[in-house]
């Protein structure tokens, strides 16, 4: 875990917090690592954990199926972001979605309930911690509610402008790179993937974007 010890400082949990008390709240969290390859699920729907996940290395996405096996997915984290956090802080809340290695992934796992009680040899981080892991819960929020302005509008075209004019806000530049191929893509913005590949060769036609794989520039920013 050493090697990772960086990374895991500049996550957002641990925001403001000395590097040199990082291992020993490592330790004082129960912090476990764990290899995923891709595909394999990291939490189903109905399992339960008191435990929220770290991504070190590749990523990880959630997933929703419908009754017929249809996929939508909600969100994707890369190495330094954090996932699971609401289900760790309410055990007996079950997943309702399938957390899923989207590549080969390394993942820590930290319990929530050591951060949320007062912890025995009254580290004087746990503060700092709870007040970080209720940031990143209410940045959590904030995504699913972008996803829906997203996904709620009517066309594919303005879907694909809602999504990709974000993710140029986030980035703080007209050219960006997204986590998602193209059928994920689809899967996030819940639209047919033909529909969406040709709806974008259209955008890059008439001149207001462009794109290989998924690194994406804004051209004509009127558009959006």
């Amino acid at each position: 875990m050493d090697r990772y010890l960086p990374l895991i400082g500049r996550s957002a949990l641990f925001h403001d917090i000395d590097a040199a008390d990082l291992e020993a709240m490592l330790h004082c969290l129960g912090a476990r690592q764990r290899s995923y390859p891709k595909g394999a699920a990291v939490f189903r729907v109905g399992d339960r954990t008191t435990a929220m996940g770290v991504v070190l290395e590749g990523s990880v996405r959630l997933e929703k199926e419908d009754y017929w096996g249809n996929r939508s997915i909600l969100a994707s984290f890369g190495p330094g972001q954090s996932f699971a956090e609401v289900y760790a802080c309410e055990p007996d809340l079950a997943f309702d979605i399938n957390v899923v290695a989207a590549e080969d992934a390394v993942v820590l796992f930290l319990d929530v309930g050591r951060i949320t009680s007062l912890c025995p040899s009254s580290c004087t981080f746990h503060a700092r911690l709870i007040r970080n892991l209720l940031g990143i819960i209410a940045k959590r929020t904030h995504a699913l509610t972008r996803k829906i302005e997203h996904t709620a509008k009517r066309t594919t075209r303005a879907k694909l402008l809602s999504y990709l004019s974000d993710q140029a806000e986030r980035a703080g530049s007209s050219r960006f790179a997204i986590p998602f191929d193209r059928q994920e893509l689809a899967d996030y913005l819940s639209v047919d993937r033909s529909a969406m590949s040709a709806e974008l060769s259209r955008m890059k036609k008439d001149g207001i974007i462009d794109y290989n794989k998924n690194h994406f520039e804004i051209v004509r920013r009127s558009a959006l």
